[in-house]
């Protein structure tokens, strides 16, 4: 998984810079069908009944130290196609906000289970627990 430009900014300023980052209280998860950048988030679900959803991470490990979804997060019931689902990213708000970090769902170390999938009408996208993966060595 990847940082965004937002967050590193975030991090250095306050690890050297001296001022503090307060993390958000809550994170949200988001789905695309492009491929966001460190700098640009890439094309997010829309419609259909689409929302981000809440997620909260377990931290644990030293060399690497991973943070992985505590919980399995469960989108809504597509009520129009969504499209083919490639990239999750994580906000800080559910909606707007900054893109914290972006994961390419086929990418081994970032999901236990590769997930690109056609999402249509009736169809319920979800990422198991522990299976969403923020890793840092």
């Amino acid at each position: 998984m990847s940082f965004s430009d937002y967050l590193e900014d975030k991090v250095l300023d306050h690890v050297f810079g001296g001022n503090a980052y307060t993390a958000p209280t809550t994170l949200y998860v988001g789905l695309f069908t492009s491929t966001p950048t460190d700098s640009t988030a890439g094309t997010e679900v829309s419609g259909g009944s689409y929302t981000r959803k809440t997620a909260a991470f377990t931290v644990s490990g030293t060399s690497p130290t991973e943070a992985a979804s505590s919980a399995a997060i469960e989108f809504p019931t597509a009520t129009a196609t969504w499209g083919t689902v490639t990239y999750a990213g994580i906000f800080d708000a559910s909606s707007s906000g900054n893109m914290i970090a972006y994961a390419e769902l086929t990418d081994p170390a970032d999901l236990t289970t590769a997930l690109p999938k056609t999402i249509g009408t009736g169809d319920v996208f979800r990422i198991s627990s522990g299976n969403l993966k923020i890793r840092l060595d």
